[in-house]
């Protein structure tokens, strides 16, 4: 009995220092990699691993649902390698589970880049942005009128024809379908909602998707969707809308752009032009940007400095 206790103390004693040497190692950036130094593994690798990592994400401040992603990932990394990092943040889709591209039933494809995407309250500033250049729109119309939402969804996308941007419509699919949109964007509430024969009528009317997520448990049921691009966010502080998950940062958004590399990536969420070049650093093709452009004195000339800012394909 006390041979027993001993081991599991000695077992418990080292998950935490497996898990603090996590922490020390992302603390900062909470993603950033420094020197390797790996340390061979023995007896019950994997659950010590996933003890150890649930009980680091829990420190680094991931939600409960990400944390066990990030346990159960650390924990397939280091059984696939057979060597302990704690300083290799997992961000390989295997270890997520994620199955390999291409995928035979996949949305329609979009651009790996996005460029500027503008994601717009009603019909006028949807228009607008995309008369101004803006290669990418998005409205985002909330009404519980069904006649008011039908109008804002039609004129839009008759208002952009003859502009080159792509246009994705929020939430309202059926109507996006009907009008010849270019594309639907959902929210995950909005995806839950969803039945398998209204997304196969989007997929079969040939559609892009375009899902938001914000962290490590979205961004998974996300990808079961084998959606046309992933948002990811809030990266920033928004006032915008009310967020149930803290801002991301851009060390996570790193992190997620690299597990997510075979989608085109939009980051959202309180980005303006100073903060712009940490998040393109991190390797999305795209950002997502409401007050900026709103909010400024010549919307049309701000669209102009961020097209200047931003990589041209």
């Amino acid at each position: 009995m006390i041979v027993t206790r001993n081991a599991e103390l000695n077992q418990s004693m080292n998950v935490q220092s497996m898990a603090q040497s996590i922490v020390r190692a992302h603390q900062a950036t909470l993603a950033l990699p420094l020197v390797p130094g790996a340390q061979p593994l023995k007896g019950d690798a994997g659950d010590m691993v996933f003890a150890a990592a649930l009980q680091a994400a829990h420190l680094l401040g991931f939600v409960p649902a990400d944390a066990l992603c990030l346990a159960q990932a650390w924990s397939q990394q280091s059984l696939r390698t057979g060597e302990f990092h704690p300083e290799q943040w997992p961000t390989e889709a295997v270890d997520f589970g994620m199955a390999p591209w291409p995928r035979q039933h996949a949305f329609a494809s979009c651009p790996q880049a996005l460029g500027l995407y503008a994601v717009m309250p009603d019909a006028a500033w949807t228009i607008r942005m995309a008369r101004a250049g803006v290669p990418t729109v998005q409205l985002r119309f909330k009404s519980g009128d069904a006649s008011a939402v039908r109008a804002e969804v039609m004129a839009t996308v008759a208002g952009v024809q003859g502009t080159g941007a792509r246009l994705f419509i929020n939430d309202h699919w059926q109507l996006a379908i009907e009008a010849g949109a270019y594309g639907v964007h959902l929210g995950q509430e909005d995806l839950q909602a969803m039945t398998p024969a209204g997304l196969k009528a989007i997929k079969d009317a040939g559609l892009r998707l375009g899902l938001s997520t914000h962290g490590y448990a979205e961004m998974l049921i996300a990808d079961q969707h084998s959606p046309s691009y992933i948002a990811m966010g809030a990266v920033f502080p928004t006032t915008l809308k009310q967020m149930a998950t803290a801002p991301q940062g851009t060390g996570r958004l790193a992190m997620y752009a690299k597990l997510l590399c075979d989608y085109p990536r939009v980051a959202i969420g309180g980005i303006d032009l100073a903060s712009l070049p940490a998040v393109l650093g991190s390797g999305v093709g795209s950002v997502g940007v409401v007050r900026a452009l709103m909010g400024a004195a010549d919307p049309e000339a701000e669209v102009a400095v961020w097209q200047a800012a931003l990589p041209q394909n």
